[in-house]
């Protein structure tokens, strides 16, 4: 088994984990088709995104992974580089749960985050990944407000 961050040449292995991940999460039926536009834009997204995906691979499965997206806001005293992160896609095969595969990825890719100055790593947390992500050191949050356009 082998976990690393994905380069540009996974592309394939990035957008299938990425559309099955979002075929359960969603409970999509196994033969739902996305439109092309969808595929195109993720795919796009991948290949010229600032973002850092990491892969676990078992043999030449793709039985997780995980997204940080960078973006960038005006610096604030609390924030000043003005680079923030959310972390998207922790995604781990049915058969592959409860290994520490998900804190794994999750972990590389806040040590990435730190690299890059990121001072914020924010994310959308489903019941189910809220353990891992608060053993990963988040916290809940209130303070936001969103509005959808």
């Amino acid at each position: 088994m082998e976990i690393r961050i994905a380069e540009k040449t996974d592309i394939e292995l990035m957008m299938s984990s990425r559309l099955e991940m979002l075929k359960e999460v969603n409970s999509l039926a196994a033969d739902y088709q996305y439109s092309e536009d969808f595929v195109e834009n993720n795919r796009r997204y991948f290949l010229e995104g600032d973002q850092t995906t990491v892969l676990a691979i078992d043999g030449e499965r793709v039985i997780g992974c995980a997204s940080m997206c960078y973006f960038t806001v005006m610096p604030t005293f609390d924030h000043p580089t003005g680079k923030r992160a959310h972390l998207m896609n922790v995604y781990t095969a049915k058969d592959y749960r409860r290994q520490g595969l998900g804190e794994k990825m999750v972990n590389m890719l806040i040590d990435e985050a730190r690299k890059r100055r990121a001072t914020e790593v924010s994310l959308d947390a489903t019941d189910a990944g809220r353990f891992l992500y608060r053993k990963c050191g988040f916290k809940d949050s209130e303070e936001g407000m969103v509005l959808a356009l």
